[in-house]
């Protein structure tokens, strides 16, 4: 916890001691938000996971002060998976397991029993819907099962599932329940689903109109801030307190760390072959540079040389100038700064195809999906941060609210935490953080998350809920 962080809390806490609405009241608790809230992990939601999740957790420990039930819209089975009228959907995979003979995550065999049509009866606590970005909360589209079916589609399966009614929202059917306390923790799939499809996608600046967006596209900053005020003013209207979560920093999770941008190794037999490779590339830059056609600077950046050890990957770059006309490709090598996902890994120096003999990330650059380039990390952090000041803002004008800073805990996640009876980072499989999808928290996790929740609520309210021991709660699952 931050010096600033700490003060800022202190002061919410003071005001909060002559305020009689300042005291939470946690007998109807509700959280809303996206898979990270519905307790989603391993690339599945899945029964354990839902068990285990943080709104799960914190109700657990508010239950302990008010006694009070939490409802969640359980899966039915540990497997994952949907099954839309009977069928399977490549979509919605079944959860990863850890192979302990490879090492690797597999998928675990089995069909789905989790029938979207089979709409299961609420009011449900736990509302967090895997997939779902800001404005989807407010969407009254998003519960019909006949958006399923349209191109692209409208509704979300998770919620076509548990949702009151075909038009309802999510923020609907939980401000229906008039929360005395709700948590709210969205924004992540705003520019994550951008990030983790390698920046195949646009970044809607601008564009208020969410019905021209794609699946991966960045959502415009001020659509983020007409979404989220208008989620917080329906959970709000009760007049309960609650808690804000903030969206952490892309590069905070093992998808985007674990593969690094130099994993080419190389002996100087190997790297003089991949050199050769390259000579008339190298030549041909050379003269767009020695005609006017780039800079010094872009031709340091656009050429390719490999060495004994570690080199980094080749990467076609969309954001190089164009010198099609030269008959050349937009290719040079991924710098530290760069990102490539935690699925490129399984490709990397692997023939292209059967046809194909040529070795990704060394004669056949990697393509936009497969890393994020500088220029996308820039795009994803500028909408990032304008997102949590839009989060911190509205916490900050409201003495009912504390704000809960994710990013600061995923960050020391890097280096690694001490929670007491163990510790705990965000190394892929080794950490115990992270499930085996590299992007959501494993029940550990979760489990560190509750109390990092927990902490705020009690200096920022005057509460004394207790914490959980992150030990008694699972990591990664093997077979």
């Amino acid at each position: 916890m931050t010096k600033t962080r700490t003060v800022n809390l202190i002061a919410i806490a003071f005001v909060c001691s002559t305020l009689v609405a300042c005291k939470p009241d946690f007998s109807n608790f509700v959280a809303v938000g996206d898979s990270l809230t519905a307790g989603f992990a391993d690339g599945a939601l899945y029964q354990d996971g839902q068990l285990n999740s943080y709104p799960s957790i914190l109700a657990t420990q508010f239950s302990q002060l008010e006694g009070a039930s939490f409802n969640q819209p359980l899966m039915s089975d540990n497997l994952g998976g949907l099954l839309f009228g009977g069928n399977s959907h490549p979509s919605y995979p079944t959860r990863l397991v850890l192979n302990t003979t490879t090492g690797a995550p597999e998928t675990l065999f089995g069909v789905p029993s989790t029938e979207v049509y089979d709409v299961i009866n609420g009011p449900f606590n736990n509302m967090g819907v895997p997939g779902a970005k800001s404005f989807h909360l407010i969407s009254t589209d998003y519960g019909d099962p006949a958006g399923l079916s349209l191109d692209p589609a409208t509704a979300n399966p998770y919620f076509v599932r548990f949702a009151s009614w075909v038009n309802t929202s999510i923020v609907a059917d939980a401000a229906s329940q008039n929360p005395s306390f709700f948590v709210l923790w969205v924004g992540n799939n705003d520019v994550l689903s951008y990030a983790t499809g390698g920046g195949v996608g646009i970044d809607q600046l601008g564009n208020a109109d969410t019905s021209t967006y794609a699946h991966n596209d960045i959502t415009d900053p001020g659509v983020f801030v007409e979404a989220y005020s208008s989620t917080l003013d329906s959970l709000s209207a009760s007049g309960g307190s609650g808690a804000l979560i903030n969206i952490p920093d892309v590069s905070a999770i093992p998808f985007f760390t674990t593969v690094t941008y130099n994993a080419i190794p190389m002996d100087q037999e190997g790297a003089d072959l991949a050199n050769s490779g390259y000579t008339a590339y190298n030549a041909g830059i050379e003269a767009a540079y020695n005609a006017g056609a780039i800079t010094l600077e872009e031709l340091q950046r656009r050429a390719i040389v490999f060495s004994a050890g570690q080199n980094p990957v080749v990467i076609n770059d969309e954001y190089l100038s164009d010198l099609t006309a030269r008959a050349l490709p937009s290719y040079r090598q991924a710098t530290s700064n760069e990102l490539l996902l935690l699925t490129t890994g399984a490709i990397l120096g692997n023939a292209v195809s059967h046809s194909d003999s040529r070795l990704w990330g060394i004669s056949a650059p990697l393509e936009d999906k497969h890393i994020l380039v500088a220029d996308e990390i820039k795009l994803i952090e500028t909408a990032r941060l304008s997102y949590n000041q839009t989060i911190k803002e509205l916490a900050k004008n409201n003495y009912q609210l504390v704000y809960v800073d994710a990013a600061a805990l995923l960050e020391a996640l890097k280096s690694g935490i001490n929670y007491g009876s163990g510790s705990i980072s965000s190394a892929y499989i080794t950490g115990g953080a992270f499930s085996l999808d590299g992007v959501h928290l494993t029940a550990r996790g979760y489990a560190v998350l509750s109390n990092e929740i927990i902490d705020t609520i009690n200096i920022g309210f005057g509460a004394d809920i207790a914490r959980v021991d992150p030990g008694n709660y699972p990591t990664i699952y093997s077979k």
